[in-house]
């Protein structure tokens, strides 16, 4: 009798070993077929992007969005403005370039630092300005702080491309 219950045991114990076996063999590879660009990485059959990328494949540049002419409305701790901003391209792909901060002509460098965010900073002779930028459909937000050493502004700039 021993001899069967351990025959039995032996045979469901091969059965399940080869079941476990064939299960994990099966597993498929979610990320095997998906190519993600400009250092993206698969992540459960998806493509994770890199800042500054975008898209099913990380194809796209996410500052391309932004480049354009907005005009708008500032509202500064002191004083109000209406004028536009631009922004172009850089050679870094996930730069970008402001013109005319503050409606002063002011130059700055942005990053890109997420699908519809960045931020900036610059300088013009002894005033500094840096903030942040964000984009929802064609409207452009700019939040940043603007001083000279002696006086200092806090400003807004709500614009539409």
């Amino acid at each position: 009798m021993n001899k069967i219950k351990n025959i039995a045991f032996s045979a469901l114990l091969a059965i399940g070993t080869f079941g476990v076996v064939t299960f994990t063999a099966c597993t498929k590879d979610e990320c095997k077929d998906v190519v993600c660009q400009n250092g993206g990485t698969c992540v459960s059959g998806a493509c994770v992007c890199a800042t500054g990328y975008e898209g099913t494949n990380c194809e796209i540049k996410s500052r391309d969005k932004f480049i354009g002419t907005y005009t708008g409305n500032e509202t500064c701790t002191v004083g109000t403005d209406t004028y536009t901003v631009t922004i172009a391209s850089n050679s870094d792909e996930i730069k970008i370039t402001l013109t005319n901060i503050y409606n002063q002509g002011f130059a700055a460098t942005g990053t890109i630092t997420g699908t519809n965010t960045f931020t900036f900073s610059g300088t013009s002779g002894t005033t500094n300005y840096n903030g942040t930028g964000t984009l929802a459909t064609n409207q452009l937000t700019l939040k940043y702080h603007i001083g000279d050493g002696s006086t200092s502004n806090d400003c807004t700039f709500v614009g539409n491309k």
